[in-house]
C-alpha cells in the first residue's frame, strides 16, 4: 500500500487537497469518488515521488521538519503504541490528526514502508535529512528490545530537551547581538550627522577647540567619509569567513581558538558536554552498543577539536580502556560529569549517571548563560554611555569656554 497525493473537487466546486492510502492510483480515484470527490490530480506522495525520482534514491528526500514537528508526531507514535496500537494502525492515525501535507506524506509513506514489511527503523533509514542518526539507531535499538514504545518516549524527551537548549542559547546570542548593532548605530549616527551639525558652529569663530572636541570632529569626518567603505568591507569580511568555515582545517583552528576564551570558552564546553551526554544517556538506556553509541554522539557535537577528542577517547575504549578515563585525558570534559561516569561504570548503571551528568551540565550552561548576560548588558550599556558622554561633552566644552572669554 503506498500514499497518494491527491486534488479534488467536493460537491460544491471546491478544490480539496489530502493524502490517502491505497495499493494503485485506480483505487485511490476510487476511493475519492466513494466520498462524494471528484479526481483532479492522483500521484504518488511527495515524500516518496523525491525519493524515488533519483538513480540513487536513498538519501534524496530534501523535505525537512521542525524539531518541534519530530518530536511531537514521535510522542504521538509512543503514546498509540503504548496503549497496545499496532504501529501501522498508530501512524495511519498520526498521519489523519497532522493537518499539514507534508508530514501527512511523510508519516504515510513511513506507514507504507511498514506495511510492506519492512522495520521501523528501515522505513526511517530512507529520509536521513527527517529523521538523524539517532533517532533510526535508537528506534532500531528498540525493535529489537521488544520495548520499541519506552524508546520512542525517551526520543520524544530528548528532542524536546535539546529543542529547549537550543532555543535558550539563540534566545541568549540575538539580545546581546541585538544591543551591540543598536549600540554601533547610535554612536554611528551622533558621529555622522549630530556632532557636525553643532560643532560647525564654532569653525566660524576661528575659535581654538578642546582636544576632545577636535578628536570627536575627526572621527566624525571618518565616519562621513569611511563609513560605507568600512561598513562593506565587514560584510565581505563576513562572507569570506563564512565560506572559509567550510573548510575543516580553519574551522578546526577557529573552535580550538573558542575553546580559549574566557567565559565563551566555558559556554561552548559546556554546551557540547551536555549535548553529547545526553545523546549518549538516550543511546545508552535503549540498549544500543557503546561504541555505535559514542560515534554517533559525538555527531552532535558542533566543536570540532571535542568531537576529536570523542573519537580518540571512543579508539581508546576499544582497546578495552574506560570511558570516563578516556575522557579525562582530552581535558575538555567537566569533573562532575566525569565523575558520574566513572561511577556509573563501576556500579553497571551508566545510563542513569549518563543522565545525571546531562541533567547537571544542562543546568550549569544555563547558569552560565545568565552570569554571561548579567555581565555582558551592563558591560554594553556603560561602553555605549561612556561614547555617548564623550560626544556630549565635545560638544559643551568650546561652550564652556565661550562662557569663560565672555565673562
Amino acid at each position: 500500500m503506498a500514499a497518494f497525493d491527491f486534488v479534488a473537487l467536493d460537491g460544491n466546486g471546491r478544490e480539496k487537497k489530502g493524502v490517502l492510502e491505497a495499493d494503485t492510483a485506480r483505487m485511490a480515484r476510487s476511493q475519492l469518488r466513494a466520498q462524494q470527490l471528484t479526481p483532479l490530480e492522483i500521484s504518488e506522495s511527495s515524500a516518496k515521488a523525491k525519493l524515488t525520482s533519483s538513480s540513487n534514491s536513498k538519501g534524496n528526500f530534501r523535505g525537512s521538519i521542525s524539531t518541534t514537528e519530530l518530536s511531537l508526531i514521535t510522542r504521538q507514535i509512543a503514546t498509540l503504541t503504548g496503549s497496545g496500537t499496532p504501529l501501522d494502525e498508530a501512524l495511519a492515525a498520526v498521519g489523519k490528526q497532522t493537518d499539514k501535507q507534508k508530514i501527512k506524506s511523510l508519516v504515510l509513506s513511513v506507514r507504507s514502508k511498514v506495511v510492506e514489511g519492512h522495520s521501523f527503523a528501515a522505513a526511517l533509514s530512507d529520509y536521513p535529512k527527517v529523521f538523524p542518526e539517532i533517532y533510526r539507531a535508537t528506534v532500531a535499538a528498540g525493535e529489537q528490545s521488544g520495548h520499541l514504545d519506552g524508546v520512542l518516549e525517551r526520543l520524544a524527551e530528548y528532542l524536546e530537551n535539546r529543542q529547549a537548549t537550543q532555543a535558550t542559547v539563540k534566545k541568549a546570542l540575538i539580545y546581546p547581538s541585538m544591543l551591540v548593532i543598536a549600540s554601533i548605530g547610535i554612536v554611528a549616527f551622533l558621529l555622522g550627522y549630530v556632532v557636525p551639525q553643532v560643532v560647525q558652529v564654532f569653525d566660524s569663530m576661528n575659535q581654538e577647540l578642546p582636544v576632545l572636541t577636535t578628536t570627536m570632529l575627526a572621527l566624525s569626518a571618518f565616519v562621513r567619509e569611511w563609513g560605507l567603505i568600512v561598513l562593506l568591507t565587514l560584510v565581505v569580511l563576513f562572507v569570506v569567513y563564512k565560506r572559509a568555515m567550510v573548510n575543516e582545517g580553519f574551522k578546526t583552528r577557529v573552535h580550538a581558538f573558542m575553546l580559549r576564551l574566557p567565559i565563551i570558552g566555558k559556554l561552548v564546553r559546556g554546551f557540547n558536554a551536555s549535548q553529547f551526554a545526553r545523546t549518549l544517556s538516550i543511546l545508552s538506556a535503549s540498549g544500543v552498543p557503546v561504541l555505535e553509541a559514542l560515534d554517533i554522539a559525538s555527531q552532535v557535537i558542533t566543536n570540532r577539536p571535542m568531537r576529536k577528542a570523542v573519537n580518540t577517547a571512543a579508539a581508546q575504549v576499544r582497546e578495552g580502556a574506560k570511558l570516563s578515563g578516556s575522557l579525562e585525558k582530552t581535558g575538555y570534559f567537566p569533573p562532575m560529569m566525569l565523575h558520574l561516569l566513572a561511577s556509573g561504570e563501576e556500579s553497571g548503571k551508566q545510563d542513569t549517571m549518563l543522565e545525571k551528568a546531562a541533567t547537571h551540565q544542562e543546568r550549569e550552561v544555563d547558569s552560565l548563560i545568565s552570569i554571561f548576560l548579567g555581565l555582558f548588558e551592563p558591560v554594553i550599556i556603560l561602553i555605549m554611555g561612556g561614547a555617548v558622554l564623550a560626544i556630549v561633552l565635545a560638544i559643551l566644552l568650546p561652550i564652556f569656554q565661550m562662557n569663560q572669554l565672555v565673562g
